[in-house]
């Protein structure tokens, strides 16, 4: 079996990199980062690939068309699209353009907690062949809204490749490690907020230090982008205390020193309870879709502000694991699905899937999405010019979409 992993932001190449180290041994695997505006820095790259097989070399950092090229003169069995949802489709059209054979079984995941299921991300990944997803739930619950939507789509179930094996730590340090989302909170007042609540924690624990993990410094790209980045804004916050301190690397290398982690719902409160680390997720912003943390409803793991203050930290209830990322290994059925989608490709030729969305507009929308995809690194001339075509056209359609919301809400 010969595989291709490519990988775009931070998070994504951290997904594939895992993913890759979870591959049988005897597959071949490739893994190249497309050169993308949110191509990591080398310290973030570092940082994704630290403990797997790719933990100290070089990783090719390859243009769209190179990695097309590479993907017809290699030519995979799979291609594991370790990309952010827009820039699948481009990757896609790219490698069946570049194919003059059988072309390669497509494959492709989410990076994290992806509950509740998301219509967007399953757009995005309509075209591939199997979606590997982390939980039972998540894969009950994406099952369900393909059918909604008419979209035939299959799924496996994969353990987080990040995970290390359920165990406790023995307790080796004091540190209150909080897990810093771009996404959320959303404005910059309950940032402060948020920030000034750490503040006074490490306060109280002045034997403790509160350490801010960072996905990146100011200025550093990441998969989402953040406004407000906590590391800027504790320049505004007064007399911050000297043991709440700002970090960056690995998330592994601070859980092994953690006494508890804090979030609102990153997936590194799995990680965490994965290792025996108590978690805290906060439910001071609310639970609910746009705080990514309804998955914790039921866990035991939600708490406010003053449980933060108070260091009271929470393993998960034990009928909360197994349907939610802590599932027997026996249950991984993901390299079964690759190679049984493999085994049919040999058979016939397999047709690529439909697009779900996305279609108007024919080889104009195609040059649009690739602009929007690799930004300055899509060096057609098609691609400058259609921005002059497509931004304001973009806003006439989303102008006309909002009016026909405002009209059917008078309704």
């Amino acid at each position: 079996m010969r595989v291709l992993v490519i990988a775009d932001s931070d998070s994504y190449i951290k997904w594939g990199a895992a993913v890759l180290q979870r591959m049988p041994g005897e597959w071949s695997t490739d893994f190249v980062v497309l050169a993308t505006p949110v191509q990591p820095s080398s310290d973030q790259l570092d940082a994704a690939l630290a403990g797997t097989r790719l933990a100290g070399t070089p990783v090719p950092v390859l243009e769209l068309d190179e990695i097309a090229r590479r993907a017809a003169a290699r030519r995979p069995d799979v291609v594991l699209l370790s990309l952010r949802g827009p820039v699948q489709r481009v990757v896609i059209r790219a490698i069946m353009a570049a194919t003059v054979t059988r072309r390669p079984v497509f494959v492709t995941g989410l990076p994290g907690i992806s509950i509740p299921a998301n219509r967007l991300a399953l757009s995005f990944r309509s075209q591939t062949d199997l979606v590997l997803l982390h939980s039972i739930r998540e894969v009950r619950e994406f099952a369900a809204l393909a059918h909604e939507m008419g979209i035939e789509q299959e799924f496996a179930l994969a353990t987080l490749p990040f995970l290390p094996e359920r165990r406790t730590l023995e307790r080796s340090g004091d540190d209150i490690v909080f897990a810093a989302q771009a996404k959320v909170p959303r404005t910059k007042d309950d940032r402060m907020l948020l920030l000034g609540w750490l503040a006074e924690t490490a306060r109280r624990h002045p034997h403790r230090r509160v350490v801010l993990k960072l996905r990146g410094r100011v200025g550093e790209p990441q998969t989402h982008a953040e406004q407000f980045p906590f590391d800027a804004l504790l320049d505004e916050l007064p007399d911050a205390p000297p043991n709440l301190v700002v970090a960056t690397g690995p998330m592994s290398e601070y859980l092994q020193r953690a006494a508890g982690l804090v979030t609102i719902s990153s997936t590194a409160a799995i990680e965490a309870a994965a290792l025996g680390v108590p978690v805290l997720a906060l439910d001071d912003f609310g639970v609910g879709r746009r705080q990514i943390n309804l998955v914790f409803e039921g866990s035991g793991l939600l708490g406010d502000h003053e449980a933060l203050l108070a260091a009271d930290f929470r393993l998960p209830r034990e009928d909360w694991l197994e349907d939610n990322y802590f599932h027997p290994a026996e249950r991984d059925d993901w390299v079964a699905a690759i190679e049984s989608v493999v085994d049919r490709r040999a058979a016939v030729d397999l047709p690529l899937r439909r697009q779900y969305a996305g279609r108007l507009g024919g080889p104009l929308r195609h040059v649009w999405d690739r602009k929007r995809a690799l930004g300055d690194h899509d060096h057609t001339l098609s691609g400058h010019l259609v921005m002059f075509v497509g931004r304001p056209a973009r806003r006439a359609v989303l102008a006309l979409h909002a009016m026909r919301r405002r009209v059917r809400s008078a309704a």
